[in-house]
């Protein structure tokens, strides 16, 4: 637990059903459990509960919400398109976030195609910036767990 203690940030890449989000919300109960501040969304949820909050007039105290984690995690990133608002959205808690707060991010996406995700190669190549300066990669590779354990054979 000592990279939140860093403000680091973790982005989980691979093949889907390798264990990416079971580790990050795994992360997120054990840092609650210490005592550290922290959230687990998914990257829609996130983005549909910031636009909530703009749209009730309501985002900066939505955004000081979130900013009293000390952790956050961001699953199924790239999963779902965003819009062009809820890019922005998404990239205003990441960039508010650098270096005060440690966060992670699961994905099934290459760095070279966040662009996608964002609509905007320019906030993309911002966003991954921002992490990989106090980040770690970590690839999971492998067989799905859910595929190798199905009832449907």
């Amino acid at each position: 637990m000592e990279f939140i203690n860093r403000a680091e940030d973790l982005v989980r890449y691979g093949d889907v059903g390798t264990g990416k989000t079971h580790l990050a919300s795994a992360l997120v109960a054990a840092a609650c459990r210490e005592g550290i501040p922290a959230r687990f969304f998914t990257t829609s949820s996130l983005v549909m509960q910031l636009r909530r909050a703009k749209d009730e007039g309501r985002l900066d105290r939505e955004l000081a919400n979130i900013a009293k984690n000390q952790l956050l995690a961001i699953d199924e990133f790239g999963y779902l398109p965003i819009d062009t608002e809820g890019a922005r959205l998404l990239f205003q808690v990441i960039a508010d976030g650098y270096e005060k707060r440690s966060l992670i991010i699961t994905t099934n996406l290459e760095f070279s195609r966040w662009g996608t995700v964002f609509g905007d190669d320019n906030m993309a190549a911002a966003v991954i910036d921002r992490i990989v300066h106090h980040g770690r990669l970590l690839q999971f590779r492998g067989e799905s767990y859910r595929v190798k354990h199905a009832l449907m054979k």
